[in-house]
């Protein structure tokens, strides 16, 4: 029986089945479409083909049998071999050969003969129509007209051919037949002659037993009937004398009581016996009454029963004597059975060896002459067929001449190449599938990574503050706010940077939307613009580049000289500043670690956007200078393996993971994580909505504001 968890299991492994062709349904489609073009191209050019059929029925031969046989030797061939012998037979070269020559293929087709021959052979076709004696000789050609003359030549050649070998094979048995006849004939004149000279040499009674007179086998029932009753005697006597054997080991009581059970004993034994047990019970009645050996009831009884018991030792005496009688008249009736056995062997086996002989030759006689009997008569039926004419080869559908091609069926043709394109493309999609190692799913970066996944964020998620209203998409990040509330393990743990694999991962747009949600929430966060490679946070909010991060660990710049306030209420940015030749060298600095400790102590949150942690060092040096690192990895872009170093690189560096966020994610395609955005359709704030800073939350100062945040964070962090 199965159980649940496996039928679980069978409806996820569907699922992630269906998962794969929404994910490279592109892919299916592209090569549906190819292969069914293709298969439309080539049915376009194929050239069109008639087909033409003849029927025939092959019919079994009763021309000529074996010499004994029943004239079968036809039927005897309808077999499924005999079929396949014939398909070959209508396709050889002798019958093409024929067809060649009949309608002149080599001067109608310019071809020579080796060649007619060769596309005879490709166009010509034969099967049996299934549980029939039919047989389908189909020609395709190019030309109508030639398809339906070349099939019926076929028809024609194959009849002729036919009809040739039944009556070579007839005649050529018809002349074996004859000489083995004449070869019977000497073997019956042969037998007759043995049998008769051994007639002429045998006695009289010999030859009046052969003709049934005093035959031999009135000699052997006499002989099984005397053997027989020799048996039975032989057993009888061996039962009296069982019987006498039993009768002298036993006493003379015990005698009365067996002799009286015997169906052999005398009717006054058998009478007497009874009589005596019921007057002995009465006697014993008697004495159980209390009346004593003198009285005079008793001693009559006594009398009575004595009297019968010595009239039974009579009886048993008797038959004693009768069975004596019995045993000797057995031995002399055995001795006279034995005797006439005897006389009966003695004067019967020389005779009998004699008759056996000649009834053995006469036996072998008439079975040669009923063999030559029956091959005589084969033989005129066999003469008889030669002479009619044999319709073995029937034909039931003329060749026509077709209107329309057989071929291409372009319907067919069609359908196979959507169904070969369809399945070629599914195939296509699961084997680039597993050739892709890149992470699928929330269960592939825990596995992999051993971290949690903070947030998945939907494809196509823009800019927050740029978008009017309440956007849905921001819950994606609300919720990875929250999760990196309730993962760091230190409330005071709130510098934080945003690091990926590679470019292009959406790490930027990642950290802006998330500081856009926090200063939403009404805690001042900063925005440190550290890639130095390729800067991109000014471009959200359009703040010159020029002065930032570089200016200040550089100088002995001010942070609120390099420290701007974004059109956004409590979200404060620190662009990158001037690109300088030795990026990693300028972060790895005391300064930079100066500059952390201190925004610290000014905001609630800090994020720091850094370049591609495989590209370049810098990533990992400010893993090391801040708190927490957050990887964010592109749905299905970078394969497993450097999932994996991008962890290692922020480890080897002391860096403190957190988590990760997995962007980019299609969920109408990958439906697996329609769960984790239920929000859009669930929760979809109004317009008129505006969140409101949590109460006792430390609101950062307003873009009219030109100083920055001093002091220390609030202590109950981002909440």
């Amino acid at each position: 029986m199965q159980t649940p968890q496996s039928n679980n299991e069978t409806v996820l492994h569907a699922v992630d089945y269906w998962q794969v062709i929404k994910n490279r349904y592109g892919v299916i489609l592209m090569t549906l479409l190819l292969v069914f073009m293709t298969a439309a191209v080539i049915t376009y050019v194929m050239p069109k083909k008639f087909s033409s059929k003849a029927v025939v029925q092959v019919k079994a031969s009763n021309r000529v049998g074996t010499a004994l046989g029943d004239g079968t030797v036809g039927a005897q061939q309808m077999t499924p071999q005999f079929f396949a012998t014939e398909f070959e037979v209508i396709r050889s070269q002798l019958t093409l050969k024929y067809v060649v020559q009949a309608l002149n293929l080599m001067t109608r087709w310019s071809l020579t003969e080796e060649e007619a021959l060769g596309t005879l052979r490709g166009i010509v076709d034969a099967q049996n129509i299934r549980g029939t004696d039919l047989i389908e000789i189909t020609v395709k050609h190019t030309g109508p007209e030639d398809a339906r003359d070349v099939a019926k030549e076929v028809y024609e050649a194959y009849k002729k051919r036919r009809e040739d070998k039944e009556r070579s094979i007839a005649e050529e048995g018809m002349k074996e037949l004859e000489k083995a006849v004449l070869d019977q004939s000497d073997v019956v004149e042969e037998k007759r002659k043995q049998r008769d000279n051994l007639l002429r040499q045998a006695p009289v009674m010999i030859r009046d037993m052969i003709t049934g007179v005093n035959g031999a086998t009135g000699i052997q029932s006499m002989q099984s009937m005397l053997e027989s009753q020799v048996e039975t005697s032989t057993t009888a006597l061996s039962e009296l004398d069982t019987m006498i054997a039993s009768i002298n080991n036993l006493n003379a009581e015990e005698v009365i009581r067996y002799a009286a059970n015997l169906d052999a004993a005398g009717q006054d034994l058998k009478t007497l016996y009874p009589q005596y047990q019921e007057q002995e019970r009465l006697l014993k009645g008697m004495q159980v009454q209390g009346l004593g050996p003198n009285h005079p009831t008793v001693k009559s009884q006594k009398g009575n029963v004595e009297s019968l018991y010595k009239q039974l030792q009579a009886s048993v005496v008797s038959f004693r004597d009768s069975l004596g009688i019995k045993r000797e008249a057995k031995v002399a009736e055995l001795d006279d059975l034995k005797k006439r056995l005897a006389e009966i062997k003695e004067l019967g086996i020389t005779n009998v060896i004699k008759m056996t002989t000649i009834q053995g030759v006469q036996k072998e006689f008439e079975t040669q002459q009923e063999m030559l009997d029956r091959m005589r008569e084969k033989l005129a039926m066999d003469r008889i067929n030669l002479k009619q004419p044999q319709n073995i080869i029937e034909l039931h559908e003329e060749p026509l001449v077709a209107q329309f091609p057989s071929s291409p069926n372009v319907t067919l043709n069609l359908i196979l190449g959507a169904v070969v394109g369809l399945i070629f493309g599914i195939g296509i999609a699961f084997f680039l599938e597993y050739l892709d190692t890149s992470v699928k799913t929330l269960e592939d970066v825990e596995r992999y990574l051993q971290v949690p996944v903070l947030a998945v964020i939907p494809k196509e998620v823009g800019v927050l503050h740029k978008q009017s209203g309440m956007s849905p998409d921001a819950e994606a990040y609300r919720i990875l706010r929250t999760n990196i509330e309730f993962n760091r393990k230190n409330p005071e743990d709130n510098a934080l940077t945003v690091v990926s694999g590679g470019a292009g991962e959406g790490k930027s747009t990642t950290l802006v939307n998330l500081a856009y949600i926090c200063a939403q929430g009404g805690y001042t966060t900063l925005m440190i613009d550290a890639d130095l490679r390729r800067p991109r946070l000014h471009t959200f909010f359009d703040i010159n580049n020029s002065v930032g991060l570089t200016n200040y660990l550089t100088t002995e710049l001010m942070l609120e000289d390099v420290i701007l306030q974004t059109p956004v209420d409590n979200l404060f940015f620190m662009p990158s500043g001037i690109l300088p030749s030795d990026a990693a060298g300028i972060l790895n600095s005391r300064r930079m670690s100066e500059l952390i400790q201190d925004v610290k102590q000014r905001f609630d949150l800090i994020l720091v956007d850094s370049p591609p942690i495989l590209g370049v060092s810098d990533a990992s040096v400010l893993a090391s200078e801040v708190d927490l690192t957050i990887i964010v990895v592109q749905h299905r872009k970078l394969p497993r393996n450097m999932l994996m170093r991008v962890k290692q690189s922020v480890e080897n560096v002391g860096g403190n993971i957190i988590g990760v966020v997995l962007n980019n994610v299609d969920v109408r395609s990958d439906s697996q994580y329609q769960y984790y955005t239920s929000y859009y359709t669930y929760y979809a704030p109004a317009e008129t909505q505006v969140a409101q800073p949590r109460s006792g939350a430390k609101a950062g100062p307003r873009a009219a504001q030109p100083s920055i945040p001093s002091g220390s964070p609030t202590d109950d962090g981002l909440y």
